[in-house]
């Protein structure tokens, strides 16, 4: 007799596959006229203060390999201040993330760390959701604590359970829910990024 494959593992990995092929805008979002270099984006209604923001469109987002790996993850500072981000990033201890820092897992994921005081719910992370081709980059979603990704989970409510030192970054021994996908298909997405060829 063959053992049927648990639910609980092949749902994530369902939807880890559609992920790897693309996919569609979620149900109900529509797209608007503000966008990057490969087209427009969702904005989603937010309490943000738009005088502390940082101007960030699909141009801001680049081949994971151009950015600066850290623990298998990628940052990037939109304030050309990386060596900042990075002593955060690679601080055993925890600290607030700088102004500008870009912290990304997959291509399709991404936070944006805005001026202090643009959204105190969030610490000032800014969460998108990103359609990634050879093009470019297209921003889908945004927002602070209400944007859901394509899989039904919000951003926020995962990184929010993250420990105060770590500024809603989510590691292992973090605080957060384990990702329900194993190591190696964030490997492979990572290393078939389309914006990298």
């Amino acid at each position: 007799m063959v053992e049927q494959p648990r639910k609980s593992l092949v749902w994530p990995l369902l939807c880890w596959s559609l992920l790897m092929a693309g996919g569609g805008v979620p149900a109900g979002v529509a797209d608007d006229a503000h966008g990057g270099a490969a087209g427009p984006s969702a904005v989603l209604p937010t309490t943000a203060d738009p005088g502390k923001a940082i101007a960030v469109t699909g141009d801001s987002f680049v081949c994971l390999k151009k950015m600066q790996a850290v623990r298998g993850f990628f940052v990037a500072n939109l304030l050309d201040d990386l060596e900042a981000t990075v002593a955060v990033a690679t601080k055993p201890e925890g600290l607030r993330y700088p102004p500008g820092s870009v912290v990304q897992l997959i291509p399709t994921e991404v936070m944006v760390k805005h001026h202090e005081g643009w959204n105190a719910a969030t610490n000032d992370w800014e969460f998108f959701e990103l359609d990634v081709t050879e093009a470019g980059t297209r921003i889908k979603v945004r927002g602070t604590t209400e944007v859901v990704n394509k899989f039904g989970g919000n951003c926020f409510g995962c990184h929010q359970k993250a420990a105060p030192q770590w500024d809603l970054i989510c590691e292992e021994g973090h605080g957060c829910d384990p990702l329900p996908i194993p190591d190696f298909l964030i490997h492979r997405a990572q290393r078939k990024d389309p914006r990298c060829k």
